[in-house]
Protein backbone atom coordinates (compact mmCIF):
# COMPACT_ATOMS: atom_id res chain seq x y z
CA UNK A 1 0.00 0.00 0.00
CA UNK A 2 1.29 3.46 -0.92
CA UNK A 3 0.75 6.11 1.73
CA UNK A 4 0.23 9.78 0.92
CA UNK A 5 2.02 12.46 2.93
CA UNK A 6 1.20 16.16 2.97
CA UNK A 7 4.29 18.29 3.67
CA UNK A 8 3.59 21.91 4.62
CA UNK A 9 6.66 24.12 5.08
CA UNK A 10 7.45 27.63 3.86
CA UNK A 11 11.11 26.77 3.22
CA UNK A 12 11.55 25.49 -0.39
CA UNK A 13 14.76 23.59 0.44
CA UNK A 14 13.03 21.60 3.17
CA UNK A 15 10.01 20.87 0.95
CA UNK A 16 12.26 19.68 -1.86
CA UNK A 17 14.40 17.58 0.47
CA UNK A 18 11.41 15.87 2.10
CA UNK A 19 9.67 15.36 -1.23
CA UNK A 20 12.74 13.73 -2.79
CA UNK A 21 13.44 11.54 0.24
CA UNK A 22 9.92 10.25 0.83
CA UNK A 23 9.22 9.64 -2.87
CA UNK A 24 12.35 7.44 -2.92
CA UNK A 25 10.93 5.65 0.14
CA UNK A 26 7.80 4.81 -1.85
CA UNK A 27 5.40 7.46 -0.55
CA UNK A 28 3.16 9.75 -2.56
CA UNK A 29 3.84 13.33 -1.49
CA UNK A 30 1.78 16.51 -1.70
CA UNK A 31 3.50 19.83 -1.01
CA UNK A 32 2.17 23.07 0.47
CA UNK A 33 4.17 26.25 1.01
CA UNK A 34 1.74 27.82 3.48
CA UNK A 35 -1.14 27.16 5.84
CA UNK A 36 -3.95 28.06 3.48
CA UNK A 37 -2.60 25.74 0.78
CA UNK A 38 -2.18 22.95 3.33
CA UNK A 39 -5.83 23.26 4.34
CA UNK A 40 -6.95 23.17 0.70
CA UNK A 41 -4.86 20.09 -0.09
CA UNK A 42 -5.92 18.26 3.08
CA UNK A 43 -9.34 17.65 1.51
CA UNK A 44 -7.55 14.96 -0.52
CA UNK A 45 -7.22 13.00 2.76
CA UNK A 46 -3.49 12.36 3.19
CA UNK A 47 -2.47 9.52 5.49
CA UNK A 48 -0.11 11.76 7.51
CA UNK A 49 0.74 15.47 7.61
CA UNK A 50 4.17 17.00 8.28
CA UNK A 51 3.44 20.55 9.38
CA UNK A 52 5.93 23.34 10.04
CA UNK A 53 4.94 25.46 13.03
CA UNK A 54 6.80 28.65 12.12
CA UNK A 55 5.11 29.51 8.84
CA UNK A 56 4.18 33.12 8.06
CA UNK A 57 0.51 34.03 7.92
CA UNK A 58 -1.33 31.09 9.49
CA UNK A 59 1.17 29.39 11.76
CA UNK A 60 1.24 25.63 12.21
CA UNK A 61 -0.86 25.64 15.38
CA UNK A 62 -3.66 27.59 13.72
CA UNK A 63 -3.48 25.36 10.66
CA UNK A 64 -3.58 22.23 12.85
CA UNK A 65 -6.69 23.42 14.67
CA UNK A 66 -8.38 24.05 11.33
CA UNK A 67 -7.27 20.69 9.90
CA UNK A 68 -8.64 18.81 12.90
CA UNK A 69 -12.14 19.87 11.87
CA UNK A 70 -11.79 17.79 8.72
CA UNK A 71 -9.03 15.17 9.11
CA UNK A 72 -8.11 12.61 11.75
CA UNK A 73 -4.77 11.44 10.35
CA UNK A 74 -1.55 11.88 12.35
CA UNK A 75 -0.11 15.40 12.29
CA UNK A 76 3.61 15.73 13.06
CA UNK A 77 4.97 19.19 13.76
CA UNK A 78 8.31 20.26 12.29
CA UNK A 79 9.72 22.92 14.57
CA UNK A 80 12.78 24.61 15.98
CA UNK A 81 10.86 25.31 19.19
CA UNK A 82 11.63 23.02 22.08
CA UNK A 83 10.00 24.77 25.03
CA UNK A 84 7.56 22.72 27.09
CA UNK A 85 4.78 25.25 26.54
CA UNK A 86 5.16 24.84 22.77
CA UNK A 87 4.70 21.09 23.08
CA UNK A 88 1.62 21.53 25.26
CA UNK A 89 0.12 24.03 22.82
CA UNK A 90 0.86 21.72 19.92
CA UNK A 91 -0.82 18.70 21.51
CA UNK A 92 -3.77 20.87 22.51
CA UNK A 93 -4.13 22.02 18.90
CA UNK A 94 -4.41 18.38 17.78
CA UNK A 95 -0.85 17.45 16.92
CA UNK A 96 0.48 13.95 17.50
CA UNK A 97 4.23 14.41 17.65
CA UNK A 98 7.12 16.87 17.42
CA UNK A 99 10.13 16.63 15.11
CA UNK A 100 12.77 19.16 16.14
CA UNK A 101 14.86 20.85 13.44
CA UNK A 102 17.48 20.02 12.39
CA UNK A 103 16.40 16.41 12.14
CA UNK A 104 17.77 13.17 10.75
CA UNK A 105 15.85 12.01 7.69
CA UNK A 106 16.14 8.39 8.78
CA UNK A 107 14.74 9.21 12.23
CA UNK A 108 11.93 11.24 10.68
CA UNK A 109 11.09 8.36 8.35
CA UNK A 110 11.03 5.96 11.31
CA UNK A 111 8.67 8.25 13.23
CA UNK A 112 6.41 8.61 10.20
CA UNK A 113 6.30 4.84 9.70
CA UNK A 114 5.55 4.27 13.40
CA UNK A 115 2.60 6.68 13.34
CA UNK A 116 1.24 5.11 10.17
CA UNK A 117 1.48 1.61 11.69
CA UNK A 118 -0.33 2.81 14.82
CA UNK A 119 -3.04 4.43 12.71
CA UNK A 120 -3.43 1.24 10.70
CA UNK A 121 -3.81 -0.81 13.89
CA UNK A 122 -6.39 1.60 15.28
CA UNK A 123 -8.44 1.57 12.09
CA UNK A 124 -8.09 -2.16 11.64
CA UNK A 125 -9.73 -3.21 14.87
CA UNK A 126 -12.07 -1.71 17.40
CA UNK A 127 -11.03 -3.98 20.27
CA UNK A 128 -7.65 -4.36 21.94
CA UNK A 129 -6.67 -7.11 24.39
CA UNK A 130 -4.02 -6.48 27.01
CA UNK A 131 -2.06 -8.73 29.33
CA UNK A 132 -4.00 -10.34 32.16
CA UNK A 133 -7.42 -10.24 30.51
CA UNK A 134 -8.04 -6.51 30.19
CA UNK A 135 -9.97 -5.54 27.04
CA UNK A 136 -10.84 -2.12 25.63
CA UNK A 137 -13.52 -1.83 22.97
CA UNK A 138 -12.76 1.53 21.38
CA UNK A 139 -15.84 1.67 19.17
CA UNK A 140 -18.11 1.10 22.16
CA UNK A 141 -15.93 3.08 24.61
CA UNK A 142 -15.98 0.19 27.06
CA UNK A 143 -13.43 -1.58 29.25
CA UNK A 144 -13.77 -5.09 30.64
CA UNK A 145 -11.60 -7.40 32.71
CA UNK A 146 -12.17 -11.13 32.20
CA UNK A 147 -15.75 -10.41 31.22
CA UNK A 148 -16.43 -7.98 34.08
CA UNK A 149 -17.34 -4.40 33.14
CA UNK A 150 -15.06 -1.67 34.44
CA UNK A 151 -17.38 1.32 34.83
CA UNK A 152 -15.50 4.49 34.00
CA UNK A 153 -16.40 8.14 33.77
CA UNK A 154 -15.92 9.83 30.41
CA UNK A 155 -12.64 11.41 31.50
CA UNK A 156 -11.31 8.17 33.00
CA UNK A 157 -12.11 6.28 29.82
CA UNK A 158 -10.49 8.93 27.63
CA UNK A 159 -7.30 8.82 29.70
CA UNK A 160 -7.21 5.02 29.34
CA UNK A 161 -7.89 5.35 25.62
CA UNK A 162 -5.13 7.92 25.09
CA UNK A 163 -2.48 6.00 27.02
CA UNK A 164 -3.40 2.57 25.65
CA UNK A 165 -3.35 3.75 22.03
CA UNK A 166 0.19 5.05 22.63
CA UNK A 167 1.46 2.20 24.81
CA UNK A 168 5.01 2.77 26.00
CA UNK A 169 4.94 6.52 25.41
CA UNK A 170 5.22 8.80 28.45
CA UNK A 171 2.70 11.64 28.75
CA UNK A 172 3.14 14.32 31.38
CA UNK A 173 0.09 15.57 33.29
CA UNK A 174 -0.08 18.78 31.29
CA UNK A 175 -0.18 16.93 27.95
CA UNK A 176 -2.89 14.55 29.20
CA UNK A 177 -4.94 17.45 30.53
CA UNK A 178 -4.73 19.33 27.24
CA UNK A 179 -5.74 16.22 25.25
CA UNK A 180 -8.71 15.35 27.48
CA UNK A 181 -10.01 18.69 28.71
CA UNK A 182 -8.69 20.91 25.92
CA UNK A 183 -6.86 24.21 25.96
CA UNK A 184 -9.98 25.94 27.25
CA UNK A 185 -10.34 23.68 30.29
CA UNK A 186 -10.95 25.69 33.44
CA UNK A 187 -9.27 23.31 35.88
CA UNK A 188 -5.64 22.34 36.29
CA UNK A 189 -3.49 19.37 35.35
CA UNK A 190 -3.63 18.23 38.99
CA UNK A 191 -6.98 16.57 38.23
CA UNK A 192 -5.16 14.08 35.99
CA UNK A 193 -3.51 12.35 38.95
CA UNK A 194 -6.86 12.11 40.74
CA UNK A 195 -8.59 10.57 37.71
CA UNK A 196 -5.77 8.07 37.26
CA UNK A 197 -5.98 7.18 40.96
CA UNK A 198 -9.71 6.50 40.57
CA UNK A 199 -9.15 4.54 37.36
CA UNK A 200 -6.58 2.33 39.10
CA UNK A 201 -9.00 1.85 41.98
CA UNK A 202 -11.76 0.67 39.65
CA UNK A 203 -9.39 -1.80 38.02
CA UNK A 204 -8.41 -3.09 41.46
CA UNK A 205 -12.10 -3.49 42.37
CA UNK A 206 -12.50 -6.12 39.63
CA UNK A 207 -9.17 -7.77 40.42
CA UNK A 208 -7.12 -6.26 37.61
CA UNK A 209 -3.64 -4.81 38.00
CA UNK A 210 -3.26 -1.37 36.48
CA UNK A 211 -1.28 -1.14 33.23
CA UNK A 212 -0.75 2.58 33.88
CA UNK A 213 2.73 3.19 35.24
CA UNK A 214 3.92 6.34 36.99
CA UNK A 215 7.26 7.55 35.63
CA UNK A 216 8.41 9.75 38.47
CA UNK A 217 9.23 13.28 37.43
CA UNK A 218 7.95 12.68 33.89
CA UNK A 219 4.34 11.48 33.86
CA UNK A 220 2.44 8.31 33.03
CA UNK A 221 2.56 5.56 30.44
CA UNK A 222 0.58 2.45 29.52
CA UNK A 223 2.77 -0.61 29.98
CA UNK A 224 3.77 -1.80 26.52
Amino acid sequence: MSYTLLVADDEPDIRDMLNSYFVKCGYDVMLAEGGEEAIRKAVQKPDLILLDIGMPGMDGLEVCRSLRKAVSCPILFLTARIEEVDKINGFAAGGDDYIVKPFSLSELAARVAAHLRREERQNGKSEAKFAGGLVINYSAAEMTYRGLAVTLTRQEYRIAELLSLHAGRVFDKEAIYERIWGAEGEGSSAVVAEHIRKLRGKLADVGASSPIETIWGLGYKWRA
